[in-house]
C-alpha cells in the first residue's frame, strides 16, 4: 500500500501508530483497534545508525527491507533537525546477521576501523519508488517523518521533515 501526505486519514494513522508503538517490534504488522472496522495495517521493519570510526569518521544508516540491509554512508551524520539535508551515498548492502554489530573491523578488511551503535529502532516505509523513499523513524535518539531521495549514482540526499 502507498500511504503519503495525500491519503490524508491514512497517513496520519500511520503516524499516530508508529508514535504510540513499542520500540521492538521487528517485522510485525501493527493493528489497533478504532472505531474504523476496516483500517490500514502498517508493517514496520527495523533501522540502524552505526558510528563508523573508519578512514573518516561517518554514520552507516541501514534500513532492514527485501531480506537484507540496505546502506548509506553519512559522513556528516543523520539529521535530527527539520529540513537540514545530509549527503547519503549508497554502499553494498549488508546481512540482516549485521544488525546490532558493534566491533573492530580488521586493517586491511572491507570497512576498517571501529563500529558502534548509535541509534536503532522500528520504521514504517510510507513510499517506495526506485530514486525516493518516505519513512517514519522511532528510535531511540532518532524520531520522525524522513526523506532519502537519489540524485545521482549512488548519491542520495537524507532529511527529515517532521
Amino acid at each position: 500500500m502507498r500511504l503519503g501526505p495525500s491519503t490524508g486519514l491514512s497517513y496520519t494513522l500511520t503516524r499516530m501508530k508508529l508514535k504510540n508503538m513499542p520500540k521492538a517490534l521487528p517485522g510485525k504488522t501493527l493493528k489497533q483497534k478504532t472505531q474504523a472496522e476496516s483500517e490500514p495495517e502498517v508493517q514496520t521493519s527495523r533501522f540502524m545508525v552505526q558510528e563508523h570510526h573508519a578512514r573518516r569518521l561517518h554514520w552507516d544508516f541501514r534500513l532492514e527491507m527485501d531480506g537484507v540491509l540496505k546502506s548509506w554512508a553519512v559522513p556528516k551524520g543523520v539529521p535530527t533537525e527539520l529540513r537540514v539535508k545530509r549527503l547519503a551515498v549508497q554502499v553494498d548492502d549488508h546481512p540482516l546477521s549485521y544488525f546490532d554489530f558493534e566491533g573492530n573491523i580488521p586493517e586491511g578488511q572491507y570497512g576498517a576501523g571501529t563500529v558502534k551503535v548509535w541509534d536503532k529502532g522500528l520504521y514504517v516505509l510510507t513510499l517506495r519508488e526506485p530514486r525516493k523513499l518516505h519513512i517514519l523513524l522511532k528510535g531511540r535518539k532518532l524520531e520522525g517523518d524522513y526523506r532519502l531521495i537519489n540524485f545521482k549514482d549512488r548519491n542520495w540526499l537524507l532529511y527529515r521533515v517532521a
